[in-house]
């Protein structure tokens, strides 16, 4: 099975949704998300938990997580989301840089649905790119 680390400086809202929206959209038996931070926040931003429970999708129980050298070394791939400077490196790790998604913090609980949808998108085509998509 893979494993996917989705990481951003908090993990309080944008690798938090693009790691649920990989787990919806990906087949459990190829594949699987976590997200982490840099510099995790204590909790997840109140605008990304009331946008996600729109979708129906309950993060009312995560929690972030510091991004360590063991989480790095435990997936396949790495997606960093905005750039992050000194995450560490792992031989023969995938990585991607996602620059386009937006940060959560600060934004406005309409800003923060765009951010969603965007990024709903993106983890869509990545899930397909690599054919983990679940059975219909």
């Amino acid at each position: 099975m893979n494993t996917v680390i989705f990481a951003c400086t908090q993990n309080a809202g944008r690798s938090q949704i693009a790691a649920a929206f990989f787990n919806l959209l990906a087949d459990p038996a190829k594949a699987r998300a976590i997200s982490a931070g840099t510099q995790p926040a204590e909790r997840l931003h109140p605008e990304v938990l009331a946008t996600m429970k729109e979708m129906g999708v309950d993060l009312g129980d995560a929690k972030p997580q510091r991004l360590t050298p063991e989480l790095v070394k435990s997936a396949q791939i790495m997606v960093t989301l905005g750039g992050l400077p000194d995450v560490p490196v792992v031989a023969d790790q995938k990585r991607e840089d996602w620059p386009m998604i937006e940060d959560t913090v600060g934004k406005s609980a309409a800003e923060v649905e765009k951010i969603r949808d965007m990024t709903a998108a993106i983890v869509s085509d990545f899930v397909t790119r690599h054919g983990w998509e679940r059975a219909p």
